[in-house]
C-alpha cells in the first residue's frame, strides 16, 4: 500500500494539516515539530503528490489554452509555438476545444471553476469573447492571440493582416495583374476587413478602384474559394488575378481555374493567405502571405509565462509582421 499523508501524521503525531505545512512551508509552526515531521517522511519514504502541492501553493503548474477546433490547417502550428515554450519551463499545457459548441464550453467553464490552470492562451471561438474578457476581468491571466482583430482590453498577439493585403496588392500590380478578384474569408472576422482594405487601398491609390463584382464572399475553405471563382467565370467577369483570404481558398480557386483551362500563372495569377504546409506542394506552387503561426503562440506563451513569474502583461497589442513569399503561382501574363 502507498504511504499516505494520513500515515506520515500519524507517525509523527500531530495532524494531517500540520504535514500539508510542512510540506508546503506555510504557517508558522516549531522547529521541532517540522524536524520530527521531516523525519517521519524520510523515514517512511512518503512522496507527496505534486499536483497536491503545487495545488496547497496555489498553483496548478498548468497553462489553459482554447481554440476553436484543431481541424483549422493553422492551428496546429499556433499551438505547437506555444507548447515549445511553455513546456520547456515549468508548466504543462491543458488544451480545450469547441468542436461541439455550448457543450464544449461547459466543460471548459467546469476547468475554470475548479481552478484547474494558472492561466490562459485564447484563439478566440466564436461568441466567446465576452465570457473571455469576464475571465480575465475575475482575475484570471489571459492572453489572446488574436485572428479576428478583436482588440481586448487585455494582453493580445496579432499579425499585420492589413499590410499583408498591400504586400499582395504591390506584388499584383508590379507584375501587371490589373483586374484581381478577391475571395473572402467569413465576414464576421476583423481579419477579413484588414485584408480587403489593405488590398483595395493600394489599387485605388493606384487608380484602379475594385468594383462590386470582384470581391467575392467565401468562407476560408476549398469548397468556398472554388465556388468563388468558378460562378464568377460563369457571370463572364474578367479578371487576371485572385488573391484569396487564406491558402484552402487559394487551392479551390486552384481547382476552378485548371478546370475551365485557364493556365496559372501565365492567364491567371494566384496569391493565398497563411502559408501552411502544403502550399509549396500545390500545382503550381502557391504565392502567400506568411502568418508568423509558430512565433505568434510562442510569443503569447512567453509573456503568459513570464507574467506567472511576476511580470507585468503588455497593456497593447503585440504585432508580429508578415513575410511574403513568392512561388509559382504568379508571373507576368504570358
Amino acid at each position: 500500500m502507498p504511504i499516505t499523508i494520513a500515515d506520515v501524521a500519524a507517525r509523527a503525531g500531530v495532524s494531517k494539516t500540520t504535514v500539508s505545512r510542512v510540506l508546503n512551508g506555510k504557517g508558522e509552526l516549531d522547529a521541532s515539530t517540522v524536524e520530527r515531521v521531516r523525519h517521519v517522511i524520510d523515514e517512511l519514504g512518503y512522496v507527496p503528490s505534486a499536483r497536491a502541492v503545487s495545488l496547497a501553493r496555489g498553483r496548478t503548474g498548468v497553462i489553459g489554452m482554447l481554440v476553436p477546433s484543431l481541424t483549422w490547417p493553422w492551428i496546429g502550428e499556433v499551438i505547437q509555438g506555444a507548447v515549445d515554450v511553455v513546456e520547456s519551463g515549468e508548466f504543462g499545457v491543458m488544451l480545450f476545444t469547441c468542436n461541439q459548441g455550448d457543450q464544449s464550453m461547459r466543460r471548459f467553464a467546469s476547468q475554470v471553476n475548479a481552478k484547474a490552470f494558472d492561466g490562459l492562451l485564447v484563439i478566440e471561438p466564436d461568441g466567446t469573447l465576452d465570457y473571455i474578457t469576464e475571465l480575465h476581468t475575475n482575475g484570471l491571466p489571459v492572453v489572446l492571440i488574436d485572428d479576428r482583430e478583436s482588440r481586448p482590453g487585455f494582453a493580445s498577439v496579432a499579425t499585420t493582416n492589413r499590410a499583408g493585403g498591400r504586400q499582395v496588392a504591390h506584388h499584383l500590380l508590379e507584375i501587371g495583374r490589373r483586374h484581381p478578384v478577391v475571395v473572402t474569408g467569413n465576414p464576421g472576422f476583423g481579419c477579413v476587413t484588414e485584408r480587403l482594405e489593405g488590398f483595395t487601398d493600394v489599387f485605388e491609390q493606384a487608380g484602379i478602384p475594385l468594383p462590386a463584382e470582384a470581391v467575392l464572399e467565401g468562407d476560408f475553405s476549398i469548397e468556398s474559394g472554388h465556388a468563388a471563382v468558378a460562378g464568377a467565370l460563369a457571370r463572364g467577369v474578367e479578371f487576371d488575378s485572385v488573391f484569396a483570404h487564406n491558402d484552402l481558398s487559394a487551392a479551390g480557386a486552384l481547382q476552378a481555374l485548371r478546370e475551365a483551362g485557364i493556365a496559372v500563372p501565365g492567364d491567371v495569377a494566384v496569391v493565398g493567405f497563411d502559408d501552411v504546409e502544403f502550399t509549396a506542394l500545390t500545382e503550381p506552387p502557391l504565392t502567400t502571405v506568411r502568418q508568423p503561426l509558430r512565433e505568434l503562440g510562442a510569443t503569447a506563451a512567453r509573456m503568459l509565462t513570464a507574467h506567472l513569474g511576476g511580470e507585468a502583461l503588455p497593456t497593447e497589442p503585440v504585432v508580429i509582421p508578415t513575410d511574403f513569399v513568392i512561388r509559382g503561382s504568379t508571373a507576368p501574363k504570358s
